[in-house]
């Protein structure tokens, strides 16, 4: 589809993408640290059940899995981020500009 100016029907159309770009700064930062918290939370339990087994010491488990979580919640909150601004680009803000006259307006729904 196409784009066209309501006002003077110029195809000339610039697409601006700050609630793109914000929310999927947002989720990435959201995602990373619950993806860090619930793996810390869970390398706990095991890290008390290993005291029971072994004895005390550097619990390189845990470390490793807060990394793996952070990077998996950072990725999956960027994707849900990105796509909710986009769909606010979209449909509810103005952030379509006509290079032409410089008319904002949003895409029909």
């Amino acid at each position: 589809m196409s784009l066209q100016c309501p006002c003077c029907t110029s195809r000339k159309i610039a697409s601006l993408r700050t609630a793109m770009t914000v929310g999927a700064v947002v989720g990435s930062i959201g995602g990373a640290a619950r993806g860090v918290s619930c793996a810390l939370a869970d390398s706990h339990i095991g890290a008390t059940l290993d005291i029971l087994i072994r004895p005390p010491g550097l619990c390189i488990g845990s470390v490793s899995s807060a990394i793996l979580g952070g990077l998996a919640g950072g990725v999956s909150g960027c994707v849900i981020g990105a796509q909710l601004g986009e769909k606010l680009d979209r449909h509810v803000l103005s952030n379509n500009l006509c290079l032409m006259c410089g008319h904002r307006f949003n895409l029909p729904t």
